[in-house]
């Protein structure tokens, strides 16, 4: 069976068919660099082209960065604040034309759904969090297995300031800081994160998850079992098209 993925991200939207059975994409991704201002209606036309790129006719899964409720997007502390009450279900349903439904769910969320299914998370049973450190840090929290909807650790506070402000990808590179120095600010938050979930496994996602070998080896505060994603960069897309095959 596939169903479509599309991945919204601060820097490009990436989409592919997805094979289900698999988790693999089934064929090359496109990706269109994130329209800036990323406003909803820039935004839904570029989806809209990678869904013709296809030639795609059916249910699609699209990620957003912020938490999504009912197909209305409720958080936008990374994208233009215009997305605010949005109904991005009616929205995306509209840029992809008559024949497609649209699924519409967190970028975290979706990403946690296909390791937990595909990938570092596939037969735990146990707590865990997917973290992706990006633009700001999205989070998805699994509890036996289920997905806990539209947590936001990335805003927990420390120092005086939200977490992704001093140890997401994007402040890694603001602030030009060594693999070794901003691994110390993620070993600090995953050490308080751990004390408020005590999760049994935490996955590293997003595109740092290719580069686990620089910065991993500096996390040493933890017990929790810390594993990069599987999937890399693709998880998301996987996650949305499960989303729409629901």
């Amino acid at each position: 069976m596939q169903v479509m993925g599309i991945d919204i991200g601060g820097t490009g939207i990436k989409g592919a068919p997805v094979d289900l059975d698999t988790g693999q994409l089934a064929a090359e991704r496109v990706r269109l660099p994130t329209p800036q201002p990323a406003v909803p209606a820039a935004v839904a036309g570029l989806v809209g082209q990678i869904i013709t790129a296809f030639g795609w006719r059916g249910p699609v899964g699209i990620t957003f960065p912020g938490v999504v409720v009912d197909g209305v997007v409720r958080t936008a502390a990374n994208v233009d604040g215009s997305w605010l009450d949005t109904d991005a279900r009616s929205l995306f349903g509209a840029a992809t034309g008559a024949g497609t439904q649209a699924v519409v769910l967190n970028d975290a969320d979706a990403a946690g759904m296909a390791e937990m299914r595909f990938g570092a998370g596939a037969g735990h049973t146990g707590t865990a969090v997917l973290l992706t450190f990006g633009t700001g840090i999205g989070s998805a929290l699994f509890a036996g297995g289920e997905l806990v909807p539209n947590t936001e650790f990335g805003h927990l506070h420390l120092h005086g300031r939200e977490a992704e402000q001093r140890a997401s990808g994007r402040a890694r590179e603001l602030q030009d800081l060594s693999w070794g120095k901003w691994a110390g600010r993620v070993d600090e938050y995953l050490a308080q994160l751990e004390a408020l979930l005590s999760p049994s496994l935490i996955i590293i996602g997003g595109g740092i998850s290719k580069k686990a070998d620089k910065f991993m080896p500096y996390l040493t505060s933890l017990r929790s079992r810390v594993v990069p994603a599987a999937l890399l960069n693709n998880a998301g897309i996987v996650g949305a098209a499960m989303a729409a095959a629901r």
